[in-house]
């Protein structure tokens, strides 16, 4: 893949990734973080999210530079045969199959999973979709936003008084990345017992439900419709944001310890001990009473020092940060979640193995840019790709 070593906890693993936009992709980064070759495949035109801008580094999208690094970039028109006989060709010793297309798109083109795991019984095939391959909604498509509205997410985020809000990140297509990590994970950690490969089918819809937590649960609890309440937390309190004498800070205040801890620091120990205010539940009845004392405590002290010293006194908080201050921060340098590899930035892995750390070896690539490179490693000789590149079925 370049001159740097490759190491990871995933280093010989080989994935075919034909995903496109974001959840797949960011499983695939994952992947190859960790040490996996991932060979993407993108069609003639591109992954649409290299034109999802701006801002863009170059030609491409800063969306799809950041979820693409440490991946070969070919160019296959999957559409014609002779791209899906490449594609047959890859997945000769693959482990791993990455796609996101509509439910039934493989099977039209005779690469439905029976006749994947019949050639290739050890591959491991993940489809990842919006809502699934059957059922009332099955084979639709399915974008972040759209499943946020449906599954809920938008009817609990917002203020109490304000229209519901789409979360301001695509929060349903990255943790679909993640539960297509997890699940590939599980289908490699059992084919070391069974020697088979075998099919995941994760869609955005499962995902953004299995998110509804706590909110699904309190419906399963009391029967009544969760609303929607700014940043207060329906279970907790105080767990919100409050007015200081300068920006907002973030109190996530989640025993009485805690509790004790907070009112001391405001001078008002008294409070803990206030029948209102002694445990939880007690203060979620009474949190609108116990968020105006507290703001009015609160206007005595500057948001940044009195964070500082609460966290360092066992009382989880913070300021409310904007992006460019996380960007700067000491301890996001700290952890190593900005990656710089020549002009490319990018964020870091969250995940940290002690023995086998994840590595950054190359860039986002460039459309078609490994596609001889990859296709000399099959076997095919050059006459027969110039013949496809003449024909538009390879691109590089």
């Amino acid at each position: 893949m370049s001159a740097a070593r490759v190491t990871g906890a995933l280093q010989g693993l080989r994935v075919i990734d034909l995903s496109r936009v974001l959840g797949g992709p960011y499983c695939t980064q994952a992947l190859a973080d960790h040490g996996a070759q991932v060979i993407k495949l993108e069609p003639p035109g591109g992954d649409e999210t290299r034109g999802w801008g701006p801002p863009f580094v170059g030609e491409t999208a800063s969306y799809f530079v950041g979820v693409n690094r440490n991946k070969q970039g070919i160019c296959v028109d999957l559409s014609r045969e002779e791209g899906r006989e490449v594609l047959w060709q890859l997945l000769d010793g693959a482990d791993v199959l990455v796609e996101n297309f509509k439910p039934g798109t493989l099977e039209r083109w005779g690469m439905d999973y029976a006749k994947l795991s019949e050639r290739y019984p050890r591959l491991i095939h993940c489809a990842i979709s919006g809502f699934g391959p059957d059922g009332a909604l099955g084979g639709l498509p399915g974008y972040d936003a759209a499943i946020q509205a449906m599954a809920g997410l938008m009817s609990v985020n917002g203020e109490s008084d304000g229209p519901a809000l789409r979360i301001g990140l695509p929060v349903v297509d990255m943790v679909t990345g993640l539960n297509a990590l997890s699940g590939i994970l599980l289908a490699l950690a059992e084919r070391e017992k069974s020697g088979r490969g075998q099919s995941l089918d994760i869609a955005l819809y499962d995902c953004a439900v299995s998110l509804l937590h706590p909110h699904l649960p309190n419906y399963f609890g009391n029967g009544r419709t969760p609303q929607r309440s700014g940043n207060a937390h329906p279970n907790i309190t105080p767990y919100d944001s409050y007015r200081t004498a300068t920006e907002p800070i973030f109190l996530a205040v989640g025993n009485d310890r805690q509790f004790a801890k907070l009112v001391s620091h405001l001078n008002a120990p008294e409070l803990a001990e206030d029948a209102r205010f002694m445990d939880n539940r007690s203060r979620c009845e009474h949190r609108r009473e116990l968020k105006e004392i507290l703001e009015a405590l609160l206007q005595a002290h500057a948001c940044e020092p009195l964070a500082a010293e609460l966290i360092r006194g066992g009382v989880p908080c913070g300021p409310v940060q904007t992006v460019d201050a996380v960007a700067r921060h000491p301890h996001t340098r700290h952890r190593e979640l900005i990656v710089e590899i020549g002009a490319y930035r990018g964020t870091g892995t969250p995940i940290k193995l002690s023995r086998t750390p994840a590595t950054y070896r190359t860039p986002p690539p460039a459309l078609g840019s490994d596609t001889r490179t990859v296709l000399d490693t099959l076997g095919i000789d050059a006459t027969t790709q110039q013949r496809l590149f003449d024909a538009g079925v390879l691109k590089g």
